[in-house]
């Protein structure tokens, strides 16, 4: 394939580009973890959150999930070793 310097130059430009979007991939790749959920519900459970989502709304039912949780494991020490 022939080309002129400033198709050489154009192509050497895209290169770079592709190479630096590469890296990018490659970040995020190394840098990624599994996602696993904290908590596994049961599908009966998942089902009545779903509902509620579609009644109440995504927020107002994710701040009542995360204040019941928080007050079911209110026994827990704060601190590891406090009781």
């Amino acid at each position: 394939m022939k080309i002129n310097e400033e198709e050489k130059k154009l192509l050497s430009e895209a290169i770079d580009k592709m190479n630096e979007g590469l890296d990018t991939f490659i970040g995020f790749y190394n840098d990624s973890e599994e996602d696993r959920p904290v908590i596994e519900f049961t599908e009966e459970t998942l089902e009545t959150i779903e509902r509620a989502i579609k009644m109440y709304g995504k927020e107002e039912v994710t701040a009542k999930i995360n204040t019941i949780i928080k007050e079911v494991l209110s026994f827990l020490p704060n601190k590891k070793g406090e009781q």
